[in-house]
């Protein structure tokens, strides 16, 4: 677990385990639509280009825009409920010290 430290912190100021598991789910969620979104306009480019390059008429179809992004977000929600649980789950004692820790060695500047 890398986020110890910013969990721990979360916890010191009053974050519940829910919230925090939101927070970890909606970062998942956000990442697999930026990555859909991503891979929507490099599929596309290359579509275009290919496409070009042949002298055929550009065409991407509606349901591949849609579902393209769809998909990269239902997967990443998929992927995150593992971590945002364990994170939700996780000891505020024990992330409360690795803050400490951190602290202590200069690597926390609040």
């Amino acid at each position: 677990m890398e986020r110890r430290g910013e969990i721990g912190l979360r916890r010191a100021l009053g974050a519940r385990g829910g919230q925090i598991a939101v927070q970890f789910l909606l970062e998942a969620v956000l990442m697999g639509f930026i990555g859909g979104i991503g891979g929507l306009v490099m599929g596309s480019l290359a579509v275009y280009g290919y496409a070009v390059a042949q002298g055929w008429p550009v065409s991407v179809p509606f349901s591949t825009i849609v579902a393209g992004p769809s998909v990269s977000v239902l997967v990443a929600a998929v992927a995150g409920i593992h971590p945002a649980l364990r994170a939700a789950r996780a000891s505020q004692d024990g992330d409360a010290m690795h803050v400490t820790r951190a602290v202590l060695q200069g690597a926390v500047c609040l």
